[in-house]
């Protein structure tokens, strides 16, 4: 049924659809021992623990709406929405019922609730539908968007508030609150006739839904003595009994009995020691019992300034706990530096979706790409029909968008993460009525934010800094020359011709000259300080090139450039910026590896961001700290003019990097379907740096155990120049293809020493919670 006539028609009574309780684990500790004698309706317990079970609007979303669905003009369908009662998970209607997990969504994957037509399915397809009911659901990662219209405003409202709340909730749980959620979510399940009861099968039952195969007879062992009641079921504070068994964790009561002697406490003097261990040199005897009295959880300890185990373990747990340096989540590098000496996130083919050659384009992308942090976008600018110029991939499948939508969403979307400036890359093929017409929108949309003139008078070919430059936009395109010289301020023509072009002198000026007839005045004023030029040479010219000029390379050339002239690209990049895109012939929009560029100093590493895999991991990586806002400020040596520094030649080792893998927990299972699929999970740890320092070494793997299994081997690595260094944590299934299901990156510079939890990522970078690896990392240089 189109909703066209669905809006209209008085609402049905509900379908009798009945949807699978789903959960998925948020959080991970020992649980406190239960004072109830039955644990009733463990799902609205959990939304109660959430102090959410009687709000109206989470109430109205239990009950479920009927939304119309829209993808197209003609595909509108009327789809039943109902939020669990773990208050995790959204249930939804297929016409053809699939696996359980292909009928769910959850919470903690939602990147933003749009309201009204913000979104491109709502603003082409919606037309019809009145905005006030009408709202956008938008996924992290590579999920499409779901554009939805209620059948009242009022109800749409319910869900955008309530989805808000339970949000906002889950961000502010403590660890206790997502441990408590998250055991009564699986027990839950696990209760097959939901008598609140567990047998032993159960039981079992319970051990394969978090990904472990214990021994039937350790296990009914276990479950024998947690029996009180002796009458071959487990209920109330005997559950509560086998979880709190089942989730010891021996490795950290060692650590922690290292510490605290016999009293089995430790004071805020004991605290302050073990800190010190950790490498946490600047901690003080108040910032010990600043700790115990924010993850202590028994009031009379904490009212005397002790810290039991559980205290310990929320501490390490936490976020001051993890392996990621809490104080480079925000900004705290310097700011003030001109453009060229950062690391700047970067775009290739922003508007896909998909392939380069038959995907569709979309603004979303553009949306996606900015709530990742990036701040150099590309626009690939052709003739359009009615005299408005259009985005695409030439001579492809490839959809089409307008340019002026894509500047709308650059006005409204580049600065909601990050505010320091947005370069759009422009990509030029259109007329010079066209062109005409870009600069227009450019103009009337952006308003102020757009940057239409140099900053400083005084040096006005000097690259300003980010901090000056905050909510700005730069245009990044061809310039006109400059009636009064010749000597390079041109252009280049699109990038993939860049390196098939003949580079013999008076050839490239007659070339010049004709594009440069090419070139709309109104486009050519906005390249301001990013004029596309093309690299002729890395020797220096007796007139030095302006530090506005940039250039673009494929990643062929800068690879050449890279082995055949390592210090002058890098002397080069210390003072212009560099822009470096994949190859032509990566059909299936395939990246390659960002590491390399960045190691010469290359500013914008250009890669498809709709494309998983490794070499996104390392751009999130890279971009994870300094308040993940898109500039990294590049180290020293690769800033320096004169700098001696070659990627291939970096000296010897001078700091070591040693890894103790000792436990995980609660890893995913790689099949849901399948209750009886186990992983046999091992760890593989990667450094990505200068090539010299490249290096992957990995553990033993575990078998039948994703729940708790532990290894206890020490990995370590040589490194040249530490400050370029990624370290790459992944977790793969020693017998499944493919078989990494969990990944964290970071600099090598922003990880912290000591006993550490590495808060594990899926493939498109959405939280794997509570997944972890606890591991020690000692750096010694």
């Amino acid at each position: 049924m189109l909703c066209g006539s669905w809006r209209s028609r008085r609402r049905q009574p509900e379908e009798p659809l009945v949807p699978a309780q789903v959960a998925t684990p948020v959080g991970l500790a020992s649980p406190p021992a239960s004072q109830e004698g039955n644990i009733k309706r463990p799902g609205l317990r959990a939304l109660k623990k959430m102090g959410l079970s009687e709000d109206e609007d989470v109430r109205a979303m239990l009950r479920g709406s009927r939304f119309c669905k829209i993808r197209s003009p003609t595909w509108q369908k009327e789809r039943l929405y109902r939020l669990q009662e773990d208050g995790l998970s959204v249930w939804f209607q297929r016409r053809i019922p699939r696996a359980p997990s292909q009928h769910i969504f959850f919470v903690q994957h939602i990147e933003a609730i749009r309201e009204g037509h913000q979104s491109e399915g709502l603003r082409h397809f919606g037309g019809a539908f009145e905005p006030a009911r009408c709202l956008t659901i938008a996924f992290k990662g590579r999920r499409k968007n779901l554009d939805l219209v209620a059948p009242t405003a009022e109800e749409a409202q319910r869900w955008v508030r309530g989805l808000a709340k339970l949000r906002a909730r889950l961000d502010a749980m403590s660890q206790r609150e997502r441990l408590d959620h998250w055991i009564h979510s699986y027990l839950h399940r696990a209760d097959s006739n939901q008598d609140s009861k567990m047998s032993f099968k159960e039981i079992k039952n319970l051990l394969r839904m978090v990904n472990l195969d214990m021994n039937d007879m350790y296990a009914y062992g276990l479950f024998k003595e947690c029996d009180r009641s002796k009458n071959e079921r487990l209920e109330g504070p005997e559950i509560e009994e086998f979880l709190r068994r089942l989730l010891k964790r021996p490795e950290l009561e060692e650590v922690f009995h290292r510490y605290s002697g016999e009293d089995r406490v430790l004071s805020a003097s004991e605290l302050l020691e073990f800190l010190e261990d950790q490498g946490e040199h600047k901690a003080t005897l108040a910032h010990a019992q600043q700790l115990i009295h924010t993850y202590e959880l028994n009031e009379t300890a904490k009212q005397h300034e002790l810290m039991t185990l559980d205290g310990f373990m929320m501490y390490l747990l936490s976020p001051e706990g993890a392996a990621l340096d809490l104080a480079h989540t925000r900004v705290f590098q310097d700011m003030d530096q001109p453009l060229a000496h950062y690391f700047i996130s970067s775009s290739h083919n922003t508007y896909l979706t998909d392939s380069q050659i038959g995907g569709p384009s979309s603004t979303e992308a553009y949306v996606r790409a900015f709530a990742q942090g990036c701040r150099c976008v590309e626009l690939d600018c052709w003739e359009g029909p009615g005299g408005e110029p259009v985005i695409y991939h030439g001579h492809t499948l490839t959809s089409k968008i307008l340019f002026r939508d894509v500047i709308q969403a650059v006005r409204e979307h580049a600065f909601t993460v990050s505010p320091y400036p947005v370069i759009l890359s422009l990509e030029n093929h259109c007329g010079l009525e066209q062109q005409a017409a870009m600069a227009r929108h450019l103009h009337t949309i952006l308003g102020d934010m757009l940057v239409t003139q140099t900053l400083d008078s005084q040096n006005p070919e000097e690259l300003p800094s980010p901090e000056r430059l905050k909510g700005r936009v730069l245009v990044k395109g061809k310039k006109l020359p400059d009636t009064r010289s010749e000597n390079g301020r041109i252009l280049s023509e699109r990038e993939e011709e860049d390196e098939e072009e003949d580079e013999e002198e008076e050839l490239g000026a007659i070339e010049q000259r004709r594009r440069a007839k090419q070139i709309s005045p109104e486009l050519s004023a906005l390249a301001v300080y990013c004029c596309a030029t093309r690299l002729q040479t890395l020797r220096p010219p007796p007139v030095p090139p302006q530090p506005c000029q940039v250039s673009s390379l494929s990643e062929r050339k800068a690879k050449k450039l890279i082995r055949e002239a390592g210090n002058s690209f890098v002397r080069h990049n210390a003072r212009h910026l560099t822009r470096v895109y994949p190859l032509g012939l990566r059909m299936n929009s395939a990246n390659y590896s960002p590491q390399e560029m960045w190691n010469s100093g290359c500013q914008l590493v250009a890669l498809n961001f709709q494309t998983p895999g490794y070499e996104m991991d390392l751009n999130a990586g890279r971009f994870l700290v300094n308040g993940q806002c898109g500039y990294i400020l590049k180290p020293v040596r690769l800033r320096s003019p004169n700098t001696t520094f070659d990627p291939e030649c970096p000296g010897p080792p001078r700091t070591t990097l040693t890894i103790q893998v000792l436990t995980a927990q609660q890893l995913p299972k790689l099949n849901t379907e399948k209750p009886n699929s186990i992983v046999d999970p091992l760890v593989r740890i990667e450094i990505h740096g200068v090539p010299a320092d490249c290096a992957r070494k990995k553990t033993n793997y575990v078998l039948n155990n994703g729940f708790n299994p532990r290894w206890g081997q020490t990995l370590q690595f040589q490194l040249r120049v530490p400050e370029l260094a990624l370290v790459r944590f992944v977790v793969e299934d020693y017998d499944a293809t493919p078989n990494d299901f969990g990944q964290f990156t970071l600099p090598l510079s922003s990880l912290k020493q000591g006993y550490r939890h590495i808060h594990l990522l899926s493939k498109d970078g959405a939280s794997l919670s509570p997944a972890t690896l606890f591991v020690h990392i000692c750096i010694r240089s």
